[in-house]
């Protein structure tokens, strides 16, 4: 039952992730462990699956796709966004979020301490896939976002592309469909309306590139462990610079055919931010309030780490003395 509890915590946490812009789920599923066990469950929905449930040997199936496992993990995920992912939301809403980035700040900073150190064996290779990482992350904050295109095959790219960022630490996938340019089309326009000449063409591509790329990660942690675990701490490293608490954000924008520039919103009316313009902050009273939370949070992770460290020693001791 406590097994089962952490993970709903985990899953918890990774919700809270997914509502922060800038954050990646599978961030947090990377520094809480279980990143390698998530993707394996996720890539193991395959033809092998489909056949135990055609034949209705629910258990088998239960067994090959590690239900468990992620139906926890997703419980807490969902019961998240649709609890405390609110709290979040309206603490953003305080000091433009500056005191929500910095704790955020620090709990990815630490992360890439602890991330780092799981690597086995440092060489020049793994540290040049950390360095192209980090710079792949801050490169995708600077690109300048594309235009909008309903062309199916590029929807088809959109899911495709889009998918991945669920799996991939350090990377949000709204920001990533802001840069392909097709953020309002497929979230905002396409959902609400249910536009299914979009929105299929966008869930092939999201069935294609979840088939094929958590298959992907997955053999590459299986056979490259300590290179994709460098370049996974680049990418966390690099995606630092979406979490910087001092900015300023830049909305959205559309030209229409008559030259009008109209802001992008969302169903709801809110603003979309594209970007943000990041400055040093003077030093006052809210600036240190925010160092303190950087700091809060990298003592956060820390504890964390360390009553997991102990809980395993225990289990393992325990485990000892069963043998003997």
């Amino acid at each position: 039952m406590l097994t089962h509890l952490i993970l709903f915590l985990k899953g918890f946490s990774m919700g809270l992730a997914n509502v922060v812009p800038g954050v990646s789920g599978g961030t947090i599923a990377l520094l809480a462990g279980i990143f390698s066990r998530f993707v394996n469950s996720l890539k193991s929905f395959d033809l092998e699956a489909l056949r135990l449930l055609m034949k209705f040997k629910f258990k088998e199936f239960a067994q090959h796709t590690d239900l468990l496992f992620l139906v926890v993990l997703l419980s807490g995920e969902i019961v998240s966004i649709l609890t405390a992912a609110r709290l979040l939301k309206y603490l953003f809403t305080i000091n433009d979020g500056i005191y929500v980035w910095a704790f955020f700040f620090g709990l990815i900073l630490i992360s890439v301490y602890y991330i780092g150190k799981t690597i086995k064996r440092f060489d020049a290779l793994t540290i040049s896939l950390a360095i192209i990482g980090a710079i792949i992350a801050y490169g995708a904050s600077v690109i300048t976002p594309a235009t909008e295109n309903d062309n199916m095959f590029y929807l088809v790219f959109c899911g495709a592309i889009a998918i991945c960022d669920m799996l991939l630490p350090g990377i949000s996938g709204s920001y990533t469909l802001i840069l392909l340019g097709n953020y309002k089309l497929v979230v905002i326009d396409s959902i609400s309306t249910l536009n299914l000449k979009v929105l299929i063409p966008f869930a092939i591509g999201c069935a294609i590139g979840f088939l094929a790329f958590s298959r992907f990660l997955s053999w590459l942690m299986k056979n490259y462990g300590d290179q994709t675990t460098a370049a996974l701490t680049g990418f966390v490293f690099g995606s630092l610079v979406f979490i910087w608490p001092w900015k300023t954000p830049v909305y959205a924008t559309m030209t229409t055919p008559e030259g009008i520039v109209d802001e992008l919103r969302t169903a709801k009316g809110d603003l979309i931010i594209e970007r943000y313009d990041k400055y040093i902050p003077d030093l006052n009273t809210d600036t240190y309030i925010a160092i303190a939370l950087i700091f809060l949070g990298i003592l956060t992770l820390a504890g964390i780490e360390e009553i997991a460290k102990i809980q395993a020693d225990k289990a393992k001791k325990k485990a000892n003395k069963t043998e003997n």
